[in-house]
């Protein structure tokens, strides 16, 4: 039995792995899919303190109050950053680390600095009466949809999770300064299949930071593949297990 903690990107929240959880619990693990600090259940939490530490503090309390080890953590879109600052502080309960179209960031870089297109988002929101809030990003006419969803059914229920994200989730650096955290494996799963909407990705070097073979698996679909392509995505990690 293997433990997985879920880490859903921007603008989600925890829901948006109701269709993976369960699939994973079938077969024989832990599954916990938290709604970060501002978002679903914690919505009227958000704030302007609320940042990259805030979120990265979710994780590492959720994993030492549940005794949580060998743990395989998923981080999302922005929460590629979440999850490198939570296994930088506690390497040791990571069995593995997966990027789910996830940004990949190096110690000291922020959401702004690994994507420039986000700055344009904390620049919009500066000229707004909130500035620190930046609301989801539009819906993209299709094949693009709404983070990558175009059936009906599932935008309707994907709205219904959607929140402003705070500025300082995307300004705050991550921090991994751990010589640990690089013992830490790694996989990548990119959602390939909406060129019209996909947003950039750096290229992921040969060698993890372990030294080992890089590991990169394709998914056709769009961003939110846990919502477009679960049993894909279920079965991608249920091989990490």
């Amino acid at each position: 039995m293997s433990t997985f903690l879920l880490v859903h990107g921007a603008w989600h929240d925890g829901r948006s792995w109701d269709r993976v959880t369960p699939l994973l619990a079938a077969a024989g693990h832990r599954v916990f899919a938290p709604s970060l600090t501002g978002h679903g259940d914690r919505a009227a939490l958000l704030s302007p303190e609320v940042g990259l530490d805030t979120h990265a503090g979710d994780v590492v309390r959720l994993i030492l109050d549940e005794d949580l080890t060998d743990v395989v953590l998923v981080g999302h879109s922005y929460a590629g950053l979440v999850v490198s600052s939570a296994a930088n502080q506690v390497p040791d309960r990571i069995a593995h680390l997966v990027y789910l179209d996830a940004m990949v960031p190096e110690d000291g870089e922020s959401a702004a600095d690994i994507m420039p297109v986000t700055q344009l988002l904390i620049d919009q929101a500066a000229q707004t009466p909130t500035p620190w809030r930046i609301p989801p990003l539009p819906e993209m006419p299709p094949p693009a949809g709404l983070f990558g969803v175009t059936d009906p059914a599932d935008k309707a229920w994907l709205r219904t999770m959607m929140s402003d994200e705070s500025v300082l989730c995307f300004q705050q650096p991550a921090h991994l300064d751990n010589p640990a955290l690089a013992t830490v494996p790694r996989t990548h799963i990119h959602n390939v299949g909406d060129a019209a909407g996909r947003l950039p990705r750096r290229p992921v070097p040969a060698l993890q930071p372990n030294g080992t073979p890089s590991q990169v698996r394709d998914l056709p679909t769009g961003h939110d593949s846990m919502i477009t392509m679960p049993y894909e995505l279920a079965e991608l990690l249920l091989e990490l297990a």
